[in-house]
Order: structure tokens, then sequence, then C-alpha cells
């Protein structure tokens, strides 16, 4: 009886490593994997790698003149405080985010569309006030802001991206 059972057992197993040998599929490589190496994942230098973060340590906190009688302009990709002389207008590039922070600012664009309140999800045509607080975007280049008829102070904006003061 014993040996009846040692030798069932050793056929089942045998049989169970039979059919997996059959069944089993040879296992592959993850073809998505990227090998160091290879064009899609280059192996780069120290020198290489310093190179880069001196470029880009050299221009990226350039911020430029912000205003004066002459107007200025600034390229960033850092929210930047800006303070807009009374009768002054901030010329947003097509992308850049602004914030009013202080004062009553009015939209300015040079069509008869206007800027986009993110924040309050409409459309701010021409004249009419940009609420503080909310995140404007411009979506082309030619719309920005300004102050209103009345403001006697001038108007704290934080911007992040280009922009130009008239």
């Amino acid at each position: 009886m014993k040996a009846l059972k040692v030798t069932s057992a050793a056929v089942l197993i045998a049989a169970g490593v039979g059919v997996g040998m059959i069944m089993a599929k040879p296992l592959v490589a993850n073809s998505n994997a990227i090998t160091p190496g290879t064009i899609e994942d280059p192996v780069v230098t120290k020198s290489y790698v310093d190179e880069q973060i001196a470029k880009l340590a050299a221009g990226g906190s350039s911020s430029g003149n912000q205003g004066g009688s002459n107007g200025g302009s600034a390229v960033s990709d850092a929210i930047e405080i800006v303070e807009l002389p009374v009768g002054k207008t901030l010329m947003a590039d097509a992308g850049t985010e602004a914030v009013v922070r202080v004062g009553k600012a009015i939209a300015f664009s040079s069509d008869t569309n206007g800027i986009s309140d993110l924040t309050g999800g409409v459309d701010i045509k021409k004249g009419k006030e940009v609420p503080t607080n909310h995140l404007i975007w411009f979506p082309r280049e030619g719309r920005g802001i300004q102050g209103a008829a009345d403001e006697k102070r001038p108007l704290t904006i934080m911007v992040k991206g280009s922009y130009t003061i008239k």
C-alpha cells in the first residue's frame, strides 16, 4: 500500500512537471523596457549635466525691466509681483497668467474678445472689471489689464509669464 502511494505521488509530480513544461510559455523580456545607453535613455556625463544646469541658472532667473515711463517687459516662469503704475497697461503675451491682488482693474483687449477668468469660469470683455484674487489667463497677445479710471494707486498684480507695461 505504501509503495502504491509513493508511486502515485511520483506519477502526479512527473505529470505536473511535464504539463508545466509543455504549457508554459518562455519568458520574454519586456519589449517596452528602455535599455540604458540606447537612444531612448542615453548615458550622459557629469560635465554635460553641469553644463545644462549652468545654462538654466544663467537664463532662468532673468526678470527684465518692469516699468517706469519707458515701459518694460518680463519673461519668467516664476510668479512675479508687479506694481502697475496709474495710467499704464500690463499687456500680456499668450499663455500668461495673472491675479489682481490690490486695486480696481479693468480688462483691455485690442479686439472684441476678452480675457479668461478661470476662477469664475467666464470671459471678461474689454472694459469690464477684473475681480481681485481670480486667476486670469490671456489666451492671445493684444490683451491686458489696466487700472480703472478712478483708481488713484498702483495696481498690485501677481504675474506668471511674459508681459509688457505700456
